[in-house]
């Protein structure tokens, strides 16, 4: 299996490759292998903004690559070559963000949305009603599809805010990119007190 490098978004994030290469060592999107990322020959290195090569390193034998500010737009396969020739293949991923909201009935419920191309919002009941456990909507870009039961109550703001929440809507919601199948963002909500409106 390729090796994967996870780290906290925003990050720096570092994607080993080590081997001596006396020619030209090249660092690309897996499958976009034209657009050159970072560069290294015998006598400098040339990066792209936000890519890194050490000049001092590769004459070492570490090809590494660091991407200095790690986001969803990054997570993907990067491949290093040597004199054209395919060497190492690493995968960036980002650490799910987890936070924890607490709210009175009837407030809404916000969460916020760290990337919208294609993720959908899960939900996991902690009551002992158990209202619904799954999936709840779906957001596409500016588009939101939702369970008919949410939909009245669900709006679209770069965020997904639930309106008309009661203690039974406590629970975690998880935020997951469908595209990738990774988990983006994790609300721990409790709704409790009196009521907000």
């Amino acid at each position: 299996s390729f090796p994967s490098v996870k780290v906290n978004l925003h990050d720096a994030a570092t994607l080993p490759c080590t081997q001596t290469c006396s020619g030209l060592v090249t660092w690309t999107v897996s499958y976009k292998q034209l657009d050159i990322l970072a560069q290294c020959n015998q006598t400098s290195c040339q990066s792209e903004e936000g890519f890194h090569m050490s000049h001092d390193q590769y004459l070492k034998g570490d090809l590494s690559l660091t991407i200095t500010d790690a986001d969803y737009t990054k997570r993907t396969w990067y491949t290093c070559a040597c004199s054209g020739k395919d060497i190492c293949d690493v995968s960036l991923w980002i650490e799910a963000w987890n936070s924890s909201i607490q709210i009175k009935p009837g407030e809404p419920l916000v969460l916020d949305l760290l990337m919208s191309e294609s993720v959908e919002v899960i939900y996991n009941s902690t009551g002992a009603a158990v209202l619904s456990s799954g999936q709840i909507c779906t957001v596409a870009g500016h588009s939101l599809k939702c369970k008919p039961e949410y939909t009245q109550r669900v709006s679209l703001i770069s965020a997904v805010e639930l309106r008309g929440t009661a203690p039974s809507d406590g629970g975690v919601y998880i935020i997951r990119d469908t595209k990738n199948e990774e988990i983006i963002q994790t609300y721990t909500v409790t709704v409790e007190g009196k009521c907000g409106y």
